[in-house]
C-alpha cells in the first residue's frame, strides 16, 4: 500500500494560481486528484499552504493537508505531511505533481511497486526515451543515465549521455528515430537518451532524512533536487514509464494547449 501526496502551491511565478485554474468545468487540482483516486493507493493527499486550494479541495471531497508556507521545495512539503500523518519509515509516499491533470493512474502504482520491490532503493522515479534532438537539447527537460541495474547515475538539463561519434537523434524524424535507430543500432551499444519524468516515490526514512540535508553541490548547479539524494549516497531506481506521461503545467500556454485538448 502506498499514499499519494499531491504538493500545490498557489504561488507560481508564470501562471499564478494554477492549481485552480479551471479545465473541463473543474479545478486543475480536481483533475489530479481524481487520477490519483484511479490508482491502487491506499489514500490521496493534497499538501498546500494556501487556504483557498485548501478549501476548493475540501469542496469536493478531497482530503487536504495544511503545511508551512516556507518550505524550499515540494519534497519538504511532503515529508511534513508524512510527519503530520505519522507514517511509518517503510511506508512510501508517492509524489504526483500538482500540475500534472493527465497523469496516467498506472504510471503511479508502476512507481510505488517498483520502489517496493527495490528494497536497496531508497526512492524510486520514471523516465520515457527522447527522440527529438530538439528536446535533447532542451535544459527544460531533463535527462538521466542509469546503470544496468535501473539505479540513477546522473540527472542533467544537459544532453547525456553524450554521443562523440554519431547521435541516435540524427535521423530525418522522428518516425525515422524511433524505428530506424531502435531496431539497428542498439545492438552496437547505442542507447536512446531518456527524459525523466517528475513523478517520485519515497520512503518516508528517506524523506527524514532529506530535510536534513544541506542543498548539495551539485544540487545548486543544477537546479535539481533529486541530486541531492545521489550526492548523499542514496539510490534512486528507474524505469521506463509503461505509459506516455504528457507535461504538466508550467505556462499560460500550456493550460491553453490543455483546455483545448479538453474541448476537441
Amino acid at each position: 500500500m502506498f499514499t499519494v501526496v499531491i504538493p500545490a502551491r498557489y504561488r507560481s511565478t508564470r501562471l499564478p494560481g494554477k492549481p485552480l485554474a479551471t479545465i473541463a468545468g473543474k479545478p486543475m487540482i480536481q483533475h489530479v486528484y481524481q487520477r490519483a483516486l484511479e490508482s491502487d493507493a491506499e489514500r490521496v493527499i493534497v499538501a498546500t499552504d494556501d487556504q483557498r486550494i485548501a478549501d476548493v479541495v475540501a469542496g469536493f471531497g478531497g482530503l487536504v493537508c495544511m503545511t508551512q508556507a516556507d518550505h524550499a521545495s515540494g519534497t519538504d512539503r511532503i515529508q511534513e505531511v508524512a510527519a503530520q500523518y505519522q507514517l511509518a519509515d517503510e511506508s512510501i509516499v508517492v509524489n504526483v505533481q500538482g500540475d500534472e491533470p493527465l497523469i496516467p493512474p498506472a504510471v503511479i502504482n508502476q512507481v510505488a511497486n517498483n520502489l517496493s520491490l527495490h528494497t536497496s532503493a531508497a526512492a524510486a522515479t520514471l523516465s520515457e526515451a527522447i527522440v527529438a534532438q530538439e528536446d535533447y537539447q532542451n535544459p527544460n527537460i531533463v535527462k538521466v543515465v542509469r546503470n544496468h541495474q535501473g539505479f540513477a547515475l546522473y540527472f542533467s538539463r544537459a544532453g547525456i549521455p553524450y554521443y562523440r561519434d554519431v547521435s541516435p537523434l540524427a535521423a530525418e524524424s522522428q518516425q525515422d528515430t524511433a524505428k530506424g535507430f531502435v531496431a539497428q543500432d542498439t545492438a552496437k551499444g547505442f542507447v536512446l537518451p531518456q527524459r525523466h519524468i517528475g513523478i517520485y516515490a519515497y520512503r518516508v526514512s528517506l524523506l527524514n532524512r532529506f530535510v536534513q540535508w544541506p542543498v548539495a553541490a551539485l544540487e545548486q548547479v543544477e537546479c535539481l533536487e533529486q541530486l541531492r539524494i545521489l550526492e548523499n549516497g542514496e539510490a534512486i531506481h528507474i524505469d521506463e514509464a509503461v505509459a506516455a506521461v504528457p507535461g504538466g503545467v508550467d505556462t499560460p500556454e500550456d493550460l491553453q494547449r490543455l483546455q483545448d485538448g479538453f474541448l476537441s
